[in-house]
């Protein structure tokens, strides 16, 4: 009866071990629910998006959502080629009108 005791032990042993684990994500059982690094092709725009771009712009489901290193990536671009056109702009309005006139639109004194 002791024999049947001990395996009854290591049994439950083996089980509770197997059950941390998991719970830990460390015995490869939890694994498949965990984020993926990068298993997915990354969401690309141009330097320059349009709005046609943002418009066809997807992102990939993730465990809790849509993937937050998509969605900063994408941001990102935004956000740089959106400060380049408003530096762009401010530019342009600075200098390119003088007395009211825009260049290229007067006339030729000649």
């Amino acid at each position: 009866m002791n024999v049947f005791v001990v395996l009854v032990l290591v049994a439950a042993v083996v089980v509770v071990g197997l059950l941390a684990l998991t719970v830990a994500g460390r015995g490869g059982f939890a694994a498949p629910l965990a984020d993926p690094l990068r298993p997915v092709p990354p969401v690309l725009l141009p330097p320059d998006p349009s709005p046609e771009d943002v418009d066809l712009l997807r992102f990939s489901p993730g465990l809790r959502g849509y993937r937050m290193d998509q969605v900063d990536e994408a941001l990102q671009v935004l956000s740089v080629a959106l400060a380049e056109r408003d530096e762009e702009i401010s530019r342009l309005r600075g200098s390119g009108s003088r007395d009211g006139v825009i260049s290229g639109t007067a006339r030729n004194p000649e």
